[in-house]
């Protein structure tokens, strides 16, 4: 075997020319030498489209890192040339095989990591007296991946892939948007989705709501949930299932407060209170600090419960958001367990004493000029009824590059998606075969414009680049005659 040289990231090198070069066997490619990391396992297995080299290695960049990371190289005529690295989500801690599979079964060579600790997606106890796991988790674990996954590739194939793409949803969106600012040369296409780039200010934010929830009458339970969709449809669905034009929706939840006497089919002030801090997100003195959530999918399954407020008040700190946000709080920001997110000062002390974090785990840089002028294309497309991450963090993202990058629509492109719920599922259609377009991008030029979103049943919905509004096949009108707040 040809043996591969690597230098501190550095280009690589192959002792041997490269057109004299077969295909190494996976035990074979399972020696390949690596910078400060080893190959644990070696094994060839199945796909649909034939065999791929899976392989396992453990990467120790530091004293205190320990990044698992799993590489599958698709065999012979079954590899399409091409090399993508997928996402992690919530607080990671695990391999997210199945993805690297699927992406494998579609002819590429795939790579993934645990973001550099082991965990459930929930805890972050790992974090406490370790600064050096959260560097690994927040970029240092994705460039290991990406040096490791792209050197295997050689090892094996003889040659490097013709193109290198990341696509992630959720933390794995903020990690896309981590690679596009800070690692601009690697990927030459990027899928961000429901990015949870704004990390420390989202969280900010979910406390705030938390805090509202928690106070005298102020849980929201499934009926008062039902009561909120149901109002919000009837003002801005226009008799459909989802809400088509977010932007064009001024839902007040306090249409719903209860008259004197009545009991039923209302809402208290306090939970009025509640819905309002939920839709308008954290405001200090009057001003936004970062945005809410969008109304239509209150009450769906996948939204609110499972994200905010739980499935009843005594499970409540079970939910998804409740329990992710506590823990970045206890370990990320504050670095101490017995930390109460429910009794917080979220006024301006919280914005000071974030930064530290933001600086490690937020991805907010919006001059992505080097990613451009390496040619990359970026993909980012987010539910507009999101429950774990607020969808007008993306359309601010949006604003924020537009007016740092000049020419940022030559590789920039947003869709905001009705209906959807967090990376997947919800009213509105919304699975788009991202990766599929962005690939035409970055081989055939070919810029996206409107995208068709499936959903069961053979549903369907165009979208169009933010900031058009999705439409109805057939309506006869083009994206660009949409008239929506931007």
């Amino acid at each position: 075997m040809k043996m591969l040289l690597l230098a501190g990231g550095a280009a690589l090198a192959l002792a041997a020319p490269l057109c004299a070069h077969a295909e190494t066997a996976c035990a074979e490619v399972g020696r390949t030498s690596l910078p400060h990391a080893e190959i644990t396992s070696a094994k060839t297995v199945s796909l649909k489209s034939g065999q791929a080299c899976d392989l396992m290695v453990t990467s120790r960049p530091t004293p205190d890192s320990e990044i698992k990371i799993e590489v599958m190289i698709p065999q012979g005529s079954a590899w399409n040339g091409k090399f993508v690295q997928v996402g992690n989500g919530g607080l990671a801690g695990a391999i997210p095989s199945a993805v690297i599979k699927a992406r494998a079964e579609g002819g590429y060579a795939a790579a993934g990591t645990d973001d550099g600790h082991g965990g459930n997606g929930r805890t972050a106890t790992w974090a406490l007296g370790h600064p050096g796991k959260i560097v690994d988790f927040g970029t240092r674990s994705l460039k290991e991946t990406t040096e490791a996954g792209k050197a295997l590739v050689v090892a094996m194939k003889g040659e490097k892939a013709k193109r290198a793409y990341f696509i992630g949803c959720s933390a794995g969106g903020r990690e896309a948007l981590m690679e596009a600012q800070r690692f601009p040369n690697d990927f030459d296409g990027i899928v961000a989705g429901a990015t949870a780039n704004y990390n420390t200010l989202s969280t900010g934010g979910r406390a705030y709501m938390q805090q509202a929830l928690a106070k005298p009458g102020g849980y929201l339970a499934l009926p008062q949930l039902q009561l909120l969709q149901d109002a919000a449809l009837k003002q801005c669905a226009q008799g459909e299932a989802f809400i088509r034009d977010q932007m064009a929706c001024h839902f007040d939840p306090a249409v719903l407060k209860c008259k004197a006497g009545q009991t039923e089919g209302c809402l208290t002030a306090p939970q009025i209170a509640s819905a309002k801090a939920i839709y308008g997100g954290r405001m200090v003195g009057g001003k936004s600090m970062f945005p809410g959530y969008a109304p239509g999918a209150e009450a769906a399954r996948g939204g609110w419960q499972a994200w905010n407020t739980g499935t009843s008040q005594a499970t409540w700190e079970q939910s998804s958001g409740h329990a992710i946000s506590s823990q970045f709080l206890k370990y990320f920001v504050y670095k101490d367990p017995s930390f109460d997110f429910l009794k917080m000062d979220l006024g301006g002390k919280y914005d000071r004493d974030r930064q530290e974090t933001a600086r490690v785990l937020d991805a907010v840089d919006a001059n992505l000029g080097p990613f451009k002028k390496h040619g990359g294309k970026l993909i980012q497309y987010h539910g507009w009824n999101d429950p774990a991450i607020p969808p007008m963090g993306s359309v601010r993202y949006f604003g924020e590059v537009t007016k740092a990058t000049p020419g940022s629509a030559e590789f920039y492109r947003l869709y905001m998606i009705p209906g959807m719920l967090h990376c997947q599922g919800g009213a509105g259609p919304g699975t788009v075969d991202w990766l599929s377009i962005l690939d035409r991008w970055v081989e055939e030029k070919a810029a996206p414009h409107e995208v068709t979103a499936t959903g069961p049943n053979g549903a369907s919905q165009l979208l169009c680049p933010y900031p058009g509004v999705a439409r109805k096949a057939g309506d006869g009108w083009a994206c660009s005659a949409a008239k929506t707040k931007s």
